[in-house]
């Protein structure tokens, strides 16, 4: 009561120490925020990494990105902050480098350390290689993440009985797909600061060609350019009918527009054009590696299918071999 009635004589100084703690309360409130890494600045800061091992021992970009925003809680995690252990990989027998004890499933259990979390994605790729449990999991296709998540679980990853969808998700919702496409090495290109278009303004790069950030469309969708032709990747479950729908088109231009066959299934981060592609393309050629069918060449530049086959004095349906010179925007002969 004493309190109550000295501070009712008192209202500036009320009114001062309230501001006083409102600030102090915000400026808590703040640095916490502040303190936190959240999946975007996650994924900015490690995709190179996860690329970078995916060409060098096969495990999915996505796989790996997932797993480490999963196991790390995005990098906030006392193993991460305190050990760089971005994984949840225990010591086991054979560690012999620095070790941080917490508890887990046990007690006090032991965990690697590492110098840097780099360190820790390299361990994880050589973790996973090593061990013949993991070894069908190579067997997949690299853009197969969900073989890959289920897989891991079945493997004894994690003892999380939803420890594959929880990955799964992560992957979808942040469409790490993406990452695992040949080529994608230059996602940190022509990026915009992380308060404008937040979440839509990365370049995916297949074979060093650019495919830049333009719009978000109908049904949420992403737009794409590439060659001045408008394209989207294709959504895990997407059809061309789900496509077409979102976008506003007929079905058939999807399959026209892309060369696609009827029963065809589209895979997570395919590259689909929405509008009619060029006739001929940006750059005069390119020439062909390993793998590389002439229908991903014409996706590649945004060129029909058609017109690449005619330009080169081709047969349509002909694959050339690796290393011939396709020519992209004049014929062979040399005539436009």
């Amino acid at each position: 009561m004493v309190f109550t009635l000295y501070f009712m004589n008192k209202p500036r100084l009320t009114v001062l120490l309230f501001a006083i703690l409102l600030n102090f309360s915000e400026l808590l409130t703040a640095q916490t925020q502040n303190g936190k890494i959240t999946y975007a600045e996650y994924i900015k800061t490690y995709r190179e990494i996860a690329i970078q091992k995916m060409n060098e021992y096969g495990i999915p970009a996505s796989i790996t990105l997932a797993q480490g925003l999963l196991e790390s809680g995005t990098g906030n995690s006392s193993l991460a902050v305190n050990a760089n252990n971005h994984f949840g990989i225990k010591c086991h027998k054979e560690w012999t480098g620095m070790t941080y004890t917490m508890d887990d499933d046990e007690k006090n259990e032991c965990f690697r350390k590492y110098a840097s979390a780099e360190e820790s994605y390299n361990d994880h790729s050589y973790f996973l290689t090593s061990r013949p449990r993991y070894a069908f999991l190579f067997q997949l296709d690299r853009t197969d993440y969900k073989g890959w998540a289920y897989g891991l679980k079945t493997a004894g990853y994690a003892t999380n009985p939803r420890y594959a969808e929880m990955l799964i998700k992560i992957i979808e919702e942040n469409e790490l797909y993406l990452y695992d496409k040949p080529g994608a090495v230059a996602l940190v290109k022509n990026e915009k600061p992380a308060d404008e278009d937040a979440g839509n303004n990365y370049v995916f790069t297949p074979s060093d060609k650019t495919f830049k950030f333009l719009e978000v469309g109908e049904g949420n969708r992403k737009i794409y350019v590439n060659n001045n032709v408008k394209l989207i990747y294709a959504r895990p479950g997407d059809t061309p009918q789900t496509i077409a729908y979102d976008l506003g088109i007929h079905s058939f231009q999807v399959y026209q527009y892309n060369e696609l066959g009827r029963s065809e299934m589209l895979k997570p981060g395919q590259v689909i054009y929405v509008e009619p592609k060029k006739r001929k393309a940006e750059v005069d050629f390119h020439i062909i590696q390993e793998g590389e069918s002439m229908r991903e060449i014409s996706q590649m530049y945004g060129v029909k299918l058609k017109a690449l086959y005619k330009k080169n004095n081709l047969p349509e349906g002909h694959e050339p071999e690796t290393g011939t010179k396709l020519y992209l925007r004049i014929k062979k002969s040399g005539n436009k």
